[in-house]
């Protein structure tokens, strides 16, 4: 019998990714309303609860919102691409790699990880774990993103009223909603310096930390880094780590870049050791967003953890 999967906010950028993925597959049974009734809370309310999975497509507040309608006594399980769980300590976070397969597969609830914290973390987390990286350090992110993470309103921005924007930097506040979330899930005691940009590409990510490996205790080189990293991710059939021999002259960030559910990190060194860039190369709409969304789903349904993913490097 195939598992019900009701998505509500499904007509939005990261629902539609979803649907994308879920096409053809029998192994699901998609629960869809009609947009008459889309928006409507009694039958939203009545699909959540008669769906084996309900994925959140929607907008923080209206999360919440959602998961407020379903009946607790009804089992419906839920993955929350809104960052309105992300820190919340009675959800699971969707990073299989980072916080186990099996978690996420026994979870009711799972929220999505940010994509700008995806590659973050991806790179921090398993060093700070490792011990080689102190958790007391004031760490920087430097990211770029291509623009359709920002949703509609973005999209149209960049496509019709304002085409011209080459570069656009934001959360110039300090503020960013994604730095909590960084925070805790690297178990850092400090919040991070992040500085978020869009570019006029529709999709794919660049997410940087540089590092002052001299200043840091510990013997630590890039190869160190690299290595760790490797062995972390041994195995991953989404996550590639580039190894010294096939460090790139040149990252780029193609207008047109294809779409990808996997994700490439790289520790790039200089000659004398004393600086890192560690570097992901993602889809901010693959591996950030809908593609996890469906690595989750297809764990909490006892599927293939990769199956109807896209897992040519981002």
């Amino acid at each position: 019998m195939p598992h019900t999967i009701f998505i509500d906010g499904a007509a939005g950028t990261t629902g539609l990714e979803i649907l994308d993925r879920l096409a053809g597959r029998g192994e699901f049974e998609i629960l869809s309303l009609d947009e008459a009734r889309r928006k409507d809370a009694a039958a939203r309310r009545e699909a959540l609860n008669e769906a084996d999975v309900a994925i959140l497509c929607l907008p923080d507040e209206a999360a919440r919102e959602a998961v407020a309608l379903i009946d607790p006594a009804r089992g419906t399980r839920v993955i929350d691409a809104s960052s309105a769980h992300r820190t919340d300590p009675a959800w699971t976070y969707g990073f299989p790699e980072l916080v186990g397969a099996e978690r996420v597969a026994g979870a009711r609830w799972v929220s999505n990880p940010g994509c700008y914290p995806t590659g973050f973390l991806a790179l921090v987390a398993p060093l700070v774990r490792a011990g080689l990286l102190p958790a007391d350090w004031p760490y920087t992110v430097n990211a770029v993103s291509g623009y359709s993470g920002g949703g509609k309103a973005l999209i149209e921005r960049f496509e019709q009223t304002e085409p011209d924007i080459a570069f656009r930097a934001y959360g110039l506040d300090l503020a960013h909603k994604h730095g909590p979330e960084m925070k805790l899930h690297a178990g850092l005691e400090h919040g991070v310096i992040f500085t978020p940009a869009v570019v006029p590409a529709y999709r794919g990510m660049v997410v940087e930390v540089p590092l002052h490996l001299g200043a840091m205790p510990g013997e630590l080189s890039a190869d160190r880094l690299r290595e760790a990293l490797t062995a972390f991710y041994a195995g991953s059939p989404v996550i590639l780590v580039g190894e010294k021999d096939d460090a790139p002259d040149e990252i780029v960030l193609r207008c047109e870049h294809l779409p990808s559910d996997a994700m490439s990190l790289f520790v790039l060194g200089n000659a004398g050791g004393y600086h890192a860039r560690l570097v992901a190369v993602l889809d901010n709409l693959g591996k950030g967003a809908s593609g996890a969304a469906i690595q989750s789903l297809n764990l909490m349904c006892g599927l293939p953890e990769t199956a109807g993913l896209r897992l040519d490097p981002a």
